[in-house]
């Protein structure tokens, strides 16, 4: 299950974004697939790349409804590494939340807070989005997520259908945490596969201010882009997005 409906910034408009592909992109996207889904099929809590990045030194949480499969949940998996908090319905968290209520971007500014008080995510599905209970989930700095395509082997190449690992990772970077988004990650075969597939973003997106910056980067991005031939399997090959149900 994914965290994709707190990583939605204001404005979106992808319909047109994912239909352009040509035969060469289709086999490098499914190539990269199998593999990144081979990788995920065996995948332990026993990273072998543990070693890269920095331990977040604020509190990183997140509110799991238990709208996913437990064995294919990111953040159940950093629960597993004790490097995640688990919060409770009606728990109220003072740092950044990321989360579809928010009504900014997450953006450099939102450093300090982070630092202060900490960064959490919702762990809900797109499916439930309708009976997930945003009220009791509150916090002072709720914020959404600009452009980001998904590395996870469920939903790779997707815009916005972030894992909770991803989305979490994506926050860090953009606010100056580029060690602790290795970090969180590295747990994942996959993880660093997030960071490739973004890099160009993820870097626009970090040399940003604040949140009407992120997102004037963000149409920037997305005008060039859809401009560009696109080869690169960083977009999926057809309109296929609702074959499967969010994992995260």
């Amino acid at each position: 299950m994914l965290n994709g409906v707190s990583t939605m910034a204001p404005g979106k408009n992808l319909k047109n974004r994912s239909k352009r592909s040509n035969q060469q992109t289709e086999r490098d996207y499914a190539e990269r697939l199998n593999e990144l889904t081979v990788a995920s099929s065996e995948d332990s809590d026993d990273s072998s790349s543990d070693g890269e990045g920095t331990e977040a030194s604020f509190t990183v949480a997140m509110w799991d409804l238990n709208h996913c499969d437990p064995k294919k949940c990111s953040g159940r998996k950093l629960l597993r590494h004790k490097i995640i908090k688990n919060l409770k319905l009606g728990q109220r968290f003072p740092g950044l939340v990321l989360s579809p209520v928010g009504t900014q971007c997450v953006s450099p500014n939102d450093k300090e807070i982070i630092e202060k008080s900490g960064l959490a995510v919702i762990d809900c599905s797109w499916a439930k989005i309708d009976e997930t209970p945003f009220g009791r989930m509150k916090s002072h700095h709720p914020r959404l997520l600009p452009f980001l395509v998904a590395a996870n082997p469920i939903n790779y190449g997707k815009p916005y259908q972030l894992s909770c690992v991803e989305a979490l990772a994506a926050a860090m970077y953009i606010t100056g945490h580029k060690k602790e988004a290795q970090f969180y990650l590295s747990k994942f075969s996959w993880g660093h596969s997030f960071l490739e597939l973004n890099n160009e973003a993820l870097d626009l997106y970090a040399a940003c201010t604040d949140s009407k910056s992120v997102l004037e980067a963000q149409a920037k991005y997305l005008e060039s882009a859809q401009k560009q031939e696109d080869t690169r399997p960083m977009w999926p090959p057809s309109d296929s997005d609702s074959e499967s149900e969010d994992h995260s």
